[in-house]
């Protein structure tokens, strides 16, 4: 079972996404898009944020050096 399967894009075709886009612009109307697009987008950029930040700590804790055993007793 692939990913696309699983969430069922593989069987939509492009008269299906036109209606949905039109089922889309019905619901919200033309004036809510951009805001529901600049709060989608919003959502994006703060989930890669915290990707890349935990990316750049688990980096940094493997570039430390680890203290000698001696030391540690100290």
């Amino acid at each position: 079972m692939t990913l696309q399967s699983l969430f069922l894009l593989g069987s939509l075709g492009t008269s299906e996404m036109v209606l949905i886009v039109i089922a889309i612009l019905i619901f919200f109307g033309g004036k809510k898009i951009p805001e529901l697009m600049k709060g989608i987008g919003s959502g994006v950029r703060e989930f890669n944020n915290a990707k890349n930040n935990v990316k750049s700590q688990i980096e940094d804790g493997m570039r430390e050096q680890p203290k000698p055993q001696d030391e540690e007793k100290k």
